[in-house]
């Protein structure tokens, strides 16, 4: 008779994603075999690590990932599935503790991660490989910089976004060169970095890819058809937009998006899902970032993806902790 794993889905994190990570870790909840695996919640805050287990909720011990149930048993984990958004849990430093602790987890490991949460880095990196992006400039806490000189690199309007995070949050599409202080004053309020691009007119459009030990899966890609500014926060969470899986695209543009996909999971080094999203211009498809824990809602882009390529996200999911584990 086989043991069953242990699984700790891993939310919550440092930042406003935080209610973001919840509704995934509810998702990935559902997707998982319950059958196959003992799966647990685990919220990880500033505050507290602990467990939701089906009686209580126990403290997790953070010298072995671990709990002691009210009979007294002590239950390890064999895997870690991480839905954290933003930090800690999409820039490496949660990596690095499951690393240290032996435990293999579901997603890229420390330096992929913490490459592609770094924005204006992660571009930077891709760009040399030959793959398009918006030209842009990075600001970090305290640097004195001059609102012409911006705008005469850039251009108008320009977004003002945190470099360090996502979902949307405290970004600025700044159309006049007086909204430009208070947009980055706004971004800083997130993050200790901000990154000022370039505006580009296209149609937004995202792809989902994956690995397992049968190789990397690339998914149908999603058109994201919004009224607002841009994708904003309104649009990803509060229904302001339309999701179109498989996007309305000519095959050729659509297999060269894919092709971008596959390459950009190469050269970041991922493992198990991310998401890399695009803006299709007149010259092409420009990269606007790569999101190495995508959302997992049941409305999330990845199921609507796996839905549409007439795959499983159960089997997706027992593919990627079969293929990972130790």
């Amino acid at each position: 008779m086989m043991i069953k794993k242990n699984i700790a889905i891993v939310w919550g994190g440092y930042s406003s994603e935080f209610v973001i990570s919840e509704k995934s870790a509810a998702g990935i909840f559902s997707f998982i075999d319950k059958e196959k695996y003992n799966v647990y919640k685990v919220k990880i805050d500033r505050n507290s690590w602990e467990v939701e287990a089906p009686d209580c909720v126990y403290p997790i011990d953070k010298n072995n990932f671990s709990f002691t149930d009210s009979d007294g048993k002590n239950i390890r984990f064999h895997f870690a599935y991480i839905t954290i958004h933003g930090t800690p849990g999409e820039d490496g430093v949660i990596q690095g503790y499951f690393d240290m602790m032996g435990i293999p987890y579901s997603n890229c490991g420390v330096l992929a991660s913490a490459l592609t949460f770094n924005k204006f880095i992660c571009n930077s990196f891709l760009k040399s490989f030959g793959i398009d992006v918006a030209d842009s400039i990075l600001l970090r806490k305290n640097d004195p910089y001059r609102i012409n000189e911006i705008i005469s690199t850039l251009g108008l309007p320009l977004f003002v976004k945190p470099n360090l995070g996502g979902s949307s949050f405290a970004i600025t599409k700044v159309k006049e060169s007086s909204q430009l202080d208070n947009a980055v004053i706004t971004a800083f309020r997130e993050a200790p970095e901000v990154i000022i691009e370039s505006f580009l007119q296209g149609t937004e459009v995202t792809c989902g890819c994956f690995g397992t030990s049968m190789g990397i899966t690339v998914l149908p890609l999603t058109e994201v058809v919004t009224s607002n500014e841009f994708f904003d926060f309104d649009a990803k969470y509060n229904g302001q937009v339309e999701e179109i899986t498989p996007a309305r695209l000519p095959e050729e543009i659509t297999l060269a998006i894919q092709h971008k996909t596959e390459k950009i999971y190469r050269l970041v080094g991922a493992k198990g899902i991310i998401r890399v999203d695009f803006i299709l211009t007149g010259n092409g498809p420009v990269l606007l970032e790569v999101n190495t824990t995508p959302g997992m809602t049941s409305t999330s882009f990845i199921p609507q993806q796996v839905n549409a390529a007439g795959l499983s996200m159960t089997e997706i999911i027992t593919a990627i902790i079969e293929t990972y584990s130790f």
